[in-house]
């Protein structure tokens, strides 16, 4: 079973860059997605990458955010660019089981989930 650990989170200013990364403890290619939640809201996906590389994005996320695989390092990065408040909340990333050739940002495609990181977006 393959475990997910989130990093990069932090306290921005508007207008900041962020990377988020999720390091999965094996090398198969899953597929990865990213979620948020901000505190007294529903969760909610924002990105995925498919097992072969195709991308997704939300659209008030899409031509500011890019998830991206580093192959050598297990690892999935989400390049956060332009930040606003908005941006703000707990952010997970989940792996699907399995080869998958398109991924999509519902939940219950995805069975390991990482601890979260929080991103602050404020002046």
């Amino acid at each position: 079973q393959v475990q997910l650990v989130e990093s990069g989170g932090g306290f921005v200013q508007p207008g900041d860059s962020l990377t988020l990364s999720c390091a999965a403890s094996d090398s198969d290619y899953h597929a990865i997605g990213w979620f948020r939640q901000a505190p007294g809201k529903e969760r909610e996906g924002i990105s995925c990458i498919s097992s072969n590389d195709n991308t997704f994005y939300i659209e008030s996320v899409k031509g500011r955010f890019t998830i991206s695989r580093d192959y050598a390092k297990n690892t999935v990065n989400l390049q956060m660019n332009s930040l606003k408040p908005e941006d703000t909340g707990v952010y997970y990333c989940a792996a699907e089981e399995g080869f998958v050739n398109y991924c999509a940002v519902v939940d219950f495609p995805y069975k390991h989930w990482g601890q979260g990181t929080q991103v602050t977006v404020s002046s």
